[in-house]
Protein backbone atom coordinates (compact mmCIF):
# COMPACT_ATOMS: atom_id res chain seq x y z
CA UNK A 1 0.00 0.00 0.00
CA UNK A 2 1.63 3.44 -1.20
CA UNK A 3 0.16 6.42 1.19
CA UNK A 4 -0.24 9.50 0.32
CA UNK A 5 -1.90 13.01 0.98
CA UNK A 6 -3.83 13.39 -2.17
CA UNK A 7 -4.39 11.01 -4.99
CA UNK A 8 -5.45 12.71 -8.17
CA UNK A 9 -7.16 11.25 -10.65
CA UNK A 10 -6.75 12.41 -14.22
CA UNK A 11 -4.03 13.78 -15.88
CA UNK A 12 -4.52 16.86 -18.08
CA UNK A 13 -5.57 20.52 -17.51
CA UNK A 14 -7.40 20.10 -14.12
CA UNK A 15 -5.42 17.17 -12.87
CA UNK A 16 -1.77 18.42 -13.36
CA UNK A 17 -3.03 22.15 -12.38
CA UNK A 18 -4.06 20.89 -9.07
CA UNK A 19 -1.00 18.48 -8.83
CA UNK A 20 1.10 21.94 -8.98
CA UNK A 21 -1.28 23.58 -6.22
CA UNK A 22 -0.78 20.53 -3.95
CA UNK A 23 2.70 19.38 -4.48
CA UNK A 24 3.68 23.48 -3.62
CA UNK A 25 1.86 22.86 -0.64
CA UNK A 26 3.90 20.31 0.80
CA UNK A 27 1.31 17.98 0.13
CA UNK A 28 2.71 14.20 -1.10
CA UNK A 29 0.78 14.13 -4.13
CA UNK A 30 0.78 11.30 -7.05
CA UNK A 31 -1.15 11.62 -10.30
CA UNK A 32 -2.78 8.44 -11.67
CA UNK A 33 -3.74 8.57 -15.43
CA UNK A 34 -4.41 6.83 -18.39
CA UNK A 35 -3.13 9.14 -20.38
CA UNK A 36 -1.38 12.90 -20.40
CA UNK A 37 -3.30 15.46 -21.56
CA UNK A 38 -6.69 14.68 -22.68
CA UNK A 39 -8.34 16.38 -25.26
CA UNK A 40 -5.93 19.22 -25.13
CA UNK A 41 -3.34 16.77 -26.08
CA UNK A 42 -5.05 16.18 -29.55
CA UNK A 43 -5.72 20.03 -30.20
CA UNK A 44 -3.39 20.54 -32.94
CA UNK A 45 -3.42 24.10 -32.03
CA UNK A 46 -4.52 26.55 -28.91
CA UNK A 47 -4.78 30.24 -29.45
CA UNK A 48 -7.36 30.84 -26.55
CA UNK A 49 -5.20 30.18 -23.00
CA UNK A 50 -4.10 33.27 -21.94
CA UNK A 51 -0.74 34.43 -21.86
CA UNK A 52 0.02 31.92 -24.44
CA UNK A 53 -0.29 33.37 -27.61
CA UNK A 54 -0.60 29.98 -29.76
CA UNK A 55 0.74 26.63 -28.58
CA UNK A 56 0.42 23.24 -30.18
CA UNK A 57 -1.89 20.97 -27.43
CA UNK A 58 0.74 18.48 -26.46
CA UNK A 59 3.36 21.28 -26.01
CA UNK A 60 1.21 22.72 -23.86
CA UNK A 61 0.18 19.59 -21.77
CA UNK A 62 3.68 19.00 -21.49
CA UNK A 63 4.61 21.79 -19.67
CA UNK A 64 1.81 21.38 -17.30
CA UNK A 65 3.52 17.97 -16.63
CA UNK A 66 6.66 19.45 -16.35
CA UNK A 67 6.04 22.26 -13.81
CA UNK A 68 3.72 19.46 -11.66
CA UNK A 69 6.61 17.10 -11.99
CA UNK A 70 8.90 19.84 -10.93
CA UNK A 71 7.17 21.17 -7.87
CA UNK A 72 7.58 17.09 -6.43
CA UNK A 73 4.25 15.67 -8.06
CA UNK A 74 4.40 11.96 -8.87
CA UNK A 75 2.76 11.07 -11.96
CA UNK A 76 1.92 7.31 -13.11
CA UNK A 77 -0.04 6.05 -16.04
CA UNK A 78 -2.00 3.73 -15.18
CA UNK A 79 -5.94 3.04 -15.19
CA UNK A 80 -7.99 3.43 -11.97
CA UNK A 81 -10.23 0.81 -11.37
CA UNK A 82 -11.74 1.17 -8.17
CA UNK A 83 -11.55 3.56 -4.73
CA UNK A 84 -13.31 1.80 -1.51
CA UNK A 85 -13.21 3.90 1.48
CA UNK A 86 -11.37 2.72 4.47
CA UNK A 87 -12.27 4.93 7.79
CA UNK A 88 -10.87 8.27 7.13
CA UNK A 89 -8.92 7.24 3.78
CA UNK A 90 -9.75 6.22 0.73
CA UNK A 91 -7.62 3.44 -1.47
CA UNK A 92 -7.51 3.76 -5.13
CA UNK A 93 -6.64 0.59 -7.02
CA UNK A 94 -5.52 -0.03 -11.02
CA UNK A 95 -5.94 -4.06 -10.31
CA UNK A 96 -2.14 -4.10 -9.42
CA UNK A 97 -1.08 -1.27 -7.25
CA UNK A 98 -2.59 0.17 -4.43
CA UNK A 99 -2.56 3.77 -3.26
CA UNK A 100 -4.23 5.35 -0.30
CA UNK A 101 -4.80 9.19 0.69
CA UNK A 102 -7.31 11.05 2.80
CA UNK A 103 -7.93 13.11 -0.09
CA UNK A 104 -9.14 12.59 -4.01
CA UNK A 105 -9.38 14.91 -6.55
CA UNK A 106 -11.12 13.43 -9.32
CA UNK A 107 -10.11 15.21 -12.79
CA UNK A 108 -10.11 12.55 -15.69
CA UNK A 109 -12.64 14.87 -17.82
CA UNK A 110 -14.65 13.55 -20.74
CA UNK A 111 -14.33 11.28 -23.52
CA UNK A 112 -15.40 12.61 -26.44
CA UNK A 113 -17.79 10.19 -28.66
CA UNK A 114 -16.09 9.39 -31.94
CA UNK A 115 -17.92 8.34 -35.11
CA UNK A 116 -15.80 4.76 -35.05
CA UNK A 117 -15.11 4.44 -38.65
CA UNK A 118 -11.88 3.60 -40.72
CA UNK A 119 -9.33 6.99 -40.99
CA UNK A 120 -10.65 8.67 -38.20
CA UNK A 121 -8.51 7.65 -35.88
CA UNK A 122 -5.44 8.22 -38.07
CA UNK A 123 -6.11 11.35 -38.73
CA UNK A 124 -7.11 12.93 -35.58
CA UNK A 125 -5.26 16.39 -35.10
CA UNK A 126 -4.81 16.52 -39.33
CA UNK A 127 -8.34 17.71 -39.76
CA UNK A 128 -10.53 15.41 -37.56
CA UNK A 129 -11.26 17.46 -34.59
CA UNK A 130 -13.60 17.20 -31.79
CA UNK A 131 -13.82 20.78 -30.55
CA UNK A 132 -14.96 23.71 -32.79
CA UNK A 133 -13.71 26.70 -30.42
CA UNK A 134 -10.41 25.37 -29.73
CA UNK A 135 -9.68 24.42 -33.69
CA UNK A 136 -12.05 26.22 -35.38
CA UNK A 137 -9.64 29.22 -36.30
CA UNK A 138 -7.26 26.50 -37.90
CA UNK A 139 -9.77 25.99 -40.69
CA UNK A 140 -10.60 29.72 -41.61
CA UNK A 141 -11.69 29.95 -45.56
CA UNK A 142 -11.38 26.21 -45.61
CA UNK A 143 -14.47 23.83 -46.39
CA UNK A 144 -15.56 21.40 -43.07
CA UNK A 145 -18.51 19.52 -41.64
CA UNK A 146 -19.86 18.91 -38.63
CA UNK A 147 -21.22 15.59 -37.22
CA UNK A 148 -24.49 15.87 -35.10
CA UNK A 149 -27.77 16.52 -34.89
CA UNK A 150 -27.69 18.03 -31.24
CA UNK A 151 -27.30 21.67 -29.61
CA UNK A 152 -23.80 20.86 -29.89
CA UNK A 153 -23.14 20.80 -33.39
CA UNK A 154 -25.92 23.30 -33.56
CA UNK A 155 -23.65 25.72 -32.04
CA UNK A 156 -20.75 24.85 -33.91
CA UNK A 157 -21.88 24.63 -37.11
CA UNK A 158 -23.26 28.52 -36.61
CA UNK A 159 -19.35 29.13 -35.25
CA UNK A 160 -17.87 27.82 -38.11
CA UNK A 161 -19.61 29.15 -40.56
CA UNK A 162 -18.91 32.65 -39.76
CA UNK A 163 -15.27 31.36 -40.11
CA UNK A 164 -15.05 28.97 -42.92
CA UNK A 165 -15.98 28.84 -46.63
CA UNK A 166 -18.83 26.21 -46.14
CA UNK A 167 -20.03 24.15 -43.53
CA UNK A 168 -21.90 20.70 -44.24
CA UNK A 169 -23.32 19.47 -41.26
CA UNK A 170 -24.61 15.99 -41.67
CA UNK A 171 -27.32 14.76 -39.11
CA UNK A 172 -27.69 11.02 -39.19
CA UNK A 173 -31.64 10.56 -38.64
CA UNK A 174 -34.33 12.73 -40.13
CA UNK A 175 -34.80 15.72 -37.81
CA UNK A 176 -32.68 17.29 -35.37
CA UNK A 177 -32.25 16.19 -31.54
CA UNK A 178 -31.23 20.14 -30.46
CA UNK A 179 -33.65 21.79 -28.60
CA UNK A 180 -32.84 25.37 -29.17
CA UNK A 181 -35.35 26.99 -31.79
CA UNK A 182 -33.64 30.21 -32.20
CA UNK A 183 -30.25 28.83 -32.90
CA UNK A 184 -31.83 26.35 -34.92
CA UNK A 185 -33.49 28.76 -37.00
CA UNK A 186 -30.14 30.81 -37.47
CA UNK A 187 -28.35 28.03 -38.67
CA UNK A 188 -30.80 27.44 -41.44
CA UNK A 189 -30.76 30.59 -42.88
CA UNK A 190 -27.05 30.59 -43.03
CA UNK A 191 -25.89 30.71 -46.74
CA UNK A 192 -23.07 28.98 -46.43
CA UNK A 193 -24.68 26.62 -44.09
CA UNK A 194 -25.86 22.64 -46.73
CA UNK A 195 -27.78 20.66 -44.23
CA UNK A 196 -28.27 16.95 -45.38
CA UNK A 197 -30.52 14.56 -43.22
CA UNK A 198 -30.15 10.91 -43.08
CA UNK A 199 -26.55 11.19 -43.86
CA UNK A 200 -23.64 9.95 -41.53
CA UNK A 201 -19.70 9.80 -42.72
CA UNK A 202 -18.54 6.11 -43.04
CA UNK A 203 -14.37 6.50 -44.00
CA UNK A 204 -12.58 9.97 -43.36
CA UNK A 205 -9.70 9.83 -46.22
CA UNK A 206 -6.48 11.54 -46.69
CA UNK A 207 -2.91 10.89 -46.26
CA UNK A 208 -1.47 13.57 -44.15
CA UNK A 209 -4.53 15.32 -44.16
CA UNK A 210 -8.02 15.39 -44.42
CA UNK A 211 -9.02 15.26 -47.79
CA UNK A 212 -12.52 14.17 -48.13
CA UNK A 213 -14.83 11.73 -46.54
CA UNK A 214 -17.25 8.83 -48.02
CA UNK A 215 -20.97 8.97 -47.21
CA UNK A 216 -23.39 6.49 -46.52
CA UNK A 217 -25.01 6.63 -49.96
CA UNK A 218 -21.40 5.54 -51.34
CA UNK A 219 -20.61 9.18 -52.56
CA UNK A 220 -17.45 10.93 -51.33
CA UNK A 221 -17.44 14.60 -50.68
CA UNK A 222 -14.10 16.89 -50.66
CA UNK A 223 -13.70 18.44 -47.50
CA UNK A 224 -10.54 20.35 -45.14
CA UNK A 225 -11.62 19.13 -41.67
CA UNK A 226 -14.82 17.15 -40.02
CA UNK A 227 -15.73 18.41 -36.69
CA UNK A 228 -17.53 15.71 -34.64
CA UNK A 229 -20.10 16.74 -32.42
CA UNK A 230 -21.76 14.16 -31.13
CA UNK A 231 -21.62 14.40 -27.45
CA UNK A 232 -19.16 13.21 -24.96
CA UNK A 233 -19.39 10.05 -22.00
CA UNK A 234 -18.58 11.04 -18.56
CA UNK A 235 -17.50 7.01 -17.49
CA UNK A 236 -18.44 7.85 -13.91
CA UNK A 237 -20.01 4.50 -13.50
CA UNK A 238 -17.35 3.25 -10.95
CA UNK A 239 -18.55 6.65 -8.40
CA UNK A 240 -22.10 5.89 -8.11
CA UNK A 241 -21.90 4.81 -4.70
CA UNK A 242 -18.95 7.27 -3.85
CA UNK A 243 -20.05 10.50 -4.69
CA UNK A 244 -23.44 12.08 -6.11
CA UNK A 245 -24.32 12.74 -10.04
CA UNK A 246 -26.52 14.93 -11.77
CA UNK A 247 -28.35 12.83 -14.55
CA UNK A 248 -25.97 13.14 -17.05
CA UNK A 249 -22.98 11.07 -15.16
CA UNK A 250 -21.19 14.63 -14.04
CA UNK A 251 -19.81 14.87 -10.85
CA UNK A 252 -21.89 17.51 -8.97
CA UNK A 253 -19.16 19.99 -6.94
CA UNK A 254 -20.01 22.84 -4.65
CA UNK A 255 -17.91 26.74 -5.08
CA UNK A 256 -15.00 25.25 -3.75
CA UNK A 257 -15.01 21.54 -5.48
CA UNK A 258 -16.22 19.77 -3.10
CA UNK A 259 -18.34 16.44 -3.48
CA UNK A 260 -21.02 15.14 -1.16
CA UNK A 261 -18.28 12.67 0.04
CA UNK A 262 -15.77 14.52 2.81
CA UNK A 263 -12.31 14.08 1.43
CA UNK A 264 -12.98 13.98 -2.11
CA UNK A 265 -13.01 16.63 -4.55
CA UNK A 266 -13.59 17.22 -8.37
CA UNK A 267 -12.36 20.02 -10.78
CA UNK A 268 -13.00 19.83 -15.01
CA UNK A 269 -14.99 18.47 -17.69
CA UNK A 270 -16.10 15.93 -15.58
CA UNK A 271 -17.69 17.76 -13.01
CA UNK A 272 -21.37 19.51 -13.54
CA UNK A 273 -20.00 22.94 -14.55
CA UNK A 274 -21.52 24.48 -17.51
CA UNK A 275 -18.28 25.29 -19.47
CA UNK A 276 -15.54 23.15 -20.83
CA UNK A 277 -13.12 24.84 -21.77
CA UNK A 278 -9.03 23.93 -20.98
CA UNK A 279 -8.40 27.61 -18.89
CA UNK A 280 -11.45 26.80 -16.69
CA UNK A 281 -10.62 23.07 -16.23
CA UNK A 282 -7.19 24.90 -15.00
CA UNK A 283 -8.71 26.93 -12.89
CA UNK A 284 -10.76 24.73 -11.37
CA UNK A 285 -8.08 22.10 -11.14
CA UNK A 286 -6.29 25.04 -8.36
CA UNK A 287 -9.40 25.58 -6.85
CA UNK A 288 -9.48 21.81 -6.00
CA UNK A 289 -6.55 21.20 -4.87
CA UNK A 290 -6.54 24.24 -2.43
CA UNK A 291 -10.01 23.24 -0.92
CA UNK A 292 -7.76 19.35 -0.75
CA UNK A 293 -4.89 20.92 0.83
CA UNK A 294 -7.21 22.65 3.41
CA UNK A 295 -8.89 18.98 4.10
CA UNK A 296 -6.12 17.72 4.87
CA UNK A 297 -4.29 20.34 6.91
CA UNK A 298 -7.19 20.34 9.18
CA UNK A 299 -6.78 16.37 9.46
CA UNK A 300 -3.23 16.60 10.72
CA UNK A 301 -4.01 19.58 13.19
CA UNK A 302 -2.10 21.96 11.04
CA UNK A 303 -3.93 25.81 10.38
CA UNK A 304 -4.15 26.40 6.10
CA UNK A 305 -3.68 30.26 5.80
CA UNK A 306 -6.64 31.34 3.55
CA UNK A 307 -5.47 33.29 -0.04
CA UNK A 308 -6.54 36.45 1.39
CA UNK A 309 -7.33 38.04 4.95
CA UNK A 310 -11.10 37.84 6.07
Amino acid sequence: MQKYDVIIIGGACAGLSAALYTARRALKTIVLTRDLGGQAAITTEIENYPGVVSVLGPELMNRFKEQAEKAGAEIRLTQVSSIVKEGDEYVVSDGVEQYQAPALILAFGLTHRTLNVPGEKELTGRGVAYCATCDGPLFKNKIVAVVGGGNSALEATDYLSDICQKVYMFVRADKFRADEVGMLEQVKNKANVEIRFNTSITEVIGERKVEKVKLNDGSELELNGVFVEIGYATQTEFLHNLVELDARGQIIVDQEAKTSSPGIFAAGDVTNIPFKQAVISAGDGAKSALSASRYVKKLKGLEDKPDWNR
